[in-house]
Formats: C-alpha cells, sequence, structure tokens
C-alpha cells in the first residue's frame, strides 16, 4: 500500500508532527525536571525526546531529515522545552502530567511515522514498525540521556499499544478510510490505550529463567 502525498496529506502530515514533537518534547523536560538539571541540560533532552524518533525513521528510510529540512520543528521543540521549563518553576506541575504528555506523544508520532512510511512505499508492516520507532525511540533517547532504563521496557504496554495503533490506521486505510479519519481514530485508540494500561498497571509477561 503506497499513500498519494496529496497537499492535503502533507499538510495533515505537517501538523501532526508538529504537535508530536510539541507534547514529547514537553515529556523530556518533565521528565529531566525529576533530575533537576539546568536549563541547558533541559533543552537537550527535550530535543532528543522531540526529535529523536523521527530522524531515525527519516534516516533508515533515506529521507531527508524533517527538523533539518524545515528548522520550525527545532524551533517547535526548543520553545516547548523552555515554556514547560519557566511553567514548572511558576505552578505546581503534577508528575503524572509526564506519563499524559509521553502518551500524546507516542499516539501522534506513531500516527506520523506510518504515515510517512506509507508515503514512501515502504511494505505495510514494516511502515508500522516505522510508526513504533518513530513514537518510543525518542522516549528511549531522553531516559538514556537521564540514566534511567527506558520506559518502553519496562512501563505498562508501551511500544505494543503503539504497534496496534500503528495497524490499525493501516487497516483503517485499506478498509478505505480517509487518512485524517483514519488518524483521528488511531491516535486516540493508542493515547486511550497507554492511559489504561498505565491506570491498570497491563503489560505483557516478562521473561523469567525457570528456577
Amino acid at each position: 500500500m503506497t499513500l498519494e502525498p496529496t497537499p492535503a496529506l502533507l499538510e495533515n502530515l505537517y501538523w501532526v508532527t508538529l504537535l508530536a514533537v510539541i507534547v514529547s518534547s514537553a515529556s523530556g523536560v518533565l521528565k529531566a525536571g525529576f533530575k533537576q538539571f539546568d536549563l541547558f541540560g533541559v533543552i537537550i533532552i527535550a530535543i532528543a525526546t522531540g526529535l529523536g524518533g523521527g530522524s531515525l525513521r527519516d534516516m533508515l528510510l533515506d529521507r531527508d531529515v524533517f527538523w533539518i529540512r524545515d528548522q520550525v520543528f527545532f524551533i517547535a521543540s526548543l520553545g516547548s522545552a523552555i515554556a514547560v521549563f519557566i511553567a514548572a518553576r511558576l505552578v505546581a506541575i503534577p508528575q503524572r502530567l509526564f506519563l499524559v504528555a509521553d502518551a500524546a506523544g507516542l499516539a501522534t508520532f506513531g500516527i506520523a511515522g506510518t504515515l510517512v512510511a506509507l508515503m514512501l512505499g515502504a511494505p505495510m508492516l514494516v511502515a508500522s514498525f516505522m510508526g513504533v520507532m518513530t513514537g518510543t525511540m525518542g522516549g528511549i533517547f531522553r531516559d538514556v540521556l537521564c540514566n534511567e532504563p527506558p520506559v518502553v521496557f519496562l512501563s505498562p504496554l508501551y511500544a505494543t499499544v503503539s504497534w496496534g495503533g500503528s495497524l490499525l490506521f493501516i487497516g483503517l486505510l485499506y478498509l478505505g478510510l480517509d487518512s485524517s479519519l483514519a488518524a483521528v481514530i488511531a491516535g486516540p485508540a493508542i493515547f486511550i490505550s497507554r492511559l489504561l494500561a498505565i491506570q491498570y498497571n497491563i503489560s505483557l509477561p516478562k521473561f523469567r529463567f525457570k528456577s
């Protein structure tokens, strides 16, 4: 399945990606805040979180890296980092807000990554995994820089809901739904599923050696 990159589709992709960068960068700031990093450290974490997954996706797909091609995405990541940094010094921000921002970034980047891969002609399964990579790698970079085990490997359903949402998005497209409508269904499905997994501590079985 290959999606024709029409002007409307490209515009939708642009705004979804911009939203993903903003919320993912915010989650990076909130995570860095637990470590009490200074402003520069917070900005580095935010940029790695907001731009890292999409950068890896573009390099693997042999595509111009999105934020190098258009610096608006870099500016959005930087602006998000500074805004949340200042806001945290002025008002009390609940620690759980990090999980909400992280789930929002997972959902928006998951859809955006899948969409980009489909427009470049990637096979459906590969495209869905590109969505997972785009949604999760920024968080992995964030956690590694914060010297913590990546959330994706330990937390309740994370990459699993991203992959499921990406496959749902592709399935809806295959059934003939408009890409915008498919994104409106699949994106919130990822977001809500992740929050429900956190709320009820739903996770996959963990590897254990038989004693």
